[in-house]
């Protein structure tokens, strides 16, 4: 890795705050500013390590950003607070790159960005899920390749999904979006598997079912499914949007790709060990006709041998989240946990965000994972 190189925003800040990438937008980089932050940018591209994130923290840090490909537990939490360090912020929704009880051990209050990635992250799995069903990349390098001779009635033949049965494996804010926008868009039934029902999910599809018949239309059905394999063998598309932790790791192997249609299609945006990738490329391989879509890999940014190669698969970087929309946001999220507490506010209480993201936002922290754990005061609305 070549050694980082840091940009630095108002020097005479009080306060000295780290951002381990560069963020997209302006308003976060004005939220820290107000807030008196002296604010250091690593501008390099490379994924930084412990050690230099350890060194750019010094002995004197007051808080920090960082990514979600960084490892932040004990050693960089002990540095933070060391250091001065009062606040930290994942730049992502997700924390499975962060150790939460070594940051408490350590009194460091940790935040994350909910609430402006659901639709963006849910249209990303649609828009994998078409590609993968229609075999758009596919055909799209056979066009580039000069092999295009003329339409034929067998050319890259696909899936038709409308009224097939869709399956998500987490049924959170983003699976039950993109839930509503395959089962509304295509009149597909339901099938989910989760820890917990889904209440409000579960009366949508209802409300959409008379909906339908009022219209004279075959309702749609949904159900929860007691299992996993359950769920594999009765969906004819399966999308995943479950959290990753040690009971999820590898949730989708060997045994429960055989359980699939095999005409069916398999899509990840959530996180890669999910998946078992090796068993995913070999079930690609015996099964010409089984497709899968991935955002997310199990080894970022490895890809598992023969992954690459597979004309059934399509791949994309890590941007199910890239709209500029949703990116700035998570910024202004992200500086917005660090600033706040910093000055001294307390944390939003609520699960709708939004406000942040008007012109005028709380003196709040939006979003702080392990405020009951540390003691921290809500707002009182």
């Amino acid at each position: 890795m070549a050694e980082p190189n840091w940009r630095v925003h108002n020097p005479s800040g009080k306060r000295r705050v780290i951002i381990t990438k560069e963020l997209p937008g302006g308003r976060w980089l004005d939220i820290l500013t107000t807030a008196d932050c002296r604010v250091e940018i690593c501008t390099t591209t490379d994924v930084l390590t412990v050690e230099a994130i350890r060194t750019a923290m010094g002995d004197r840090c007051h808080g920090a950003i960082g990514q979600l490909t960084e490892p932040w537990g004990e050693e960089l939490f002990s540095a933070l607070a060391a250091a001065g360090g009062k606040a930290y912020s994942n730049y992502a929704v997700g924390f499975n790159n962060i150790d939460l009880d070594a940051a408490t051990r350590c009194g460091i209050p940790v935040g994350n960005t909910p609430g402006v990635l659901t639709e963006t992250t849910a249209e990303m799995a649609v828009a994998l899920t078409f590609a993968a069903a229609r075999r758009v990349c596919e055909s799209e390098r056979f066009l580039r390749a000069g092999k295009y001779k003329g339409w034929l009635p067998t050319l890259f033949q696909g899936e038709l999904l409308w009224r097939k049965t869709l399956g998500i494996i987490g049924a959170g804010r983003i699976g039950a979006a993109y839930a509503r926008m395959m089962v509304e868009g295509h009149k597909m039934d339901l099938v989910y598997y989760d820890l917990y029902p889904n209440p409000d999910l579960e009366s949508y599809m209802a409300d959409y079912s008379t909906f339908l018949t009022a219209r004279g239309e075959a309702p749609v059905t949904c159900k929860r499914t007691e299992t996993v394999e359950e769920l594999m063998a009765a969906a004819d598309c399966i999308s995943l949007h479950t959290v990753l932790d040690p009971a999820t790791r590898h949730l989708i192997n060997a045994q429960r790709l055989a359980l699939m249609k095999k005409t069916a299609i398999l899509v990840n945006t959530a996180r890669g060990p999910i998946i078992d990738e090796a068993a995913l490329v070999a079930h690609c391989r015996t099964h010409p006709d089984f497709k899968t879509a991935l955002d997310v890999f199990e080894d970022e940014p490895a890809l598992a041998p023969g992954l690459a190669d597979l004309d059934n698969a399509v791949i994309v970087p890590h941007i199910a989240s890239a709209t500029a929309w949703t990116r700035q946001g998570m910024a202004i999220l992200a500086a917005t946990n660090v600033a706040a507490i910093l000055s001294g506010h307390p944390v939003w209480p609520e699960a709708d965000i939004a406000p942040f993201l008007a012109p005028d936002p709380p003196a709040a922290a939006p979003s702080i994972l392990n405020a009951k754990e540390l003691g921290l005061s809500h707002l009182d609305l």
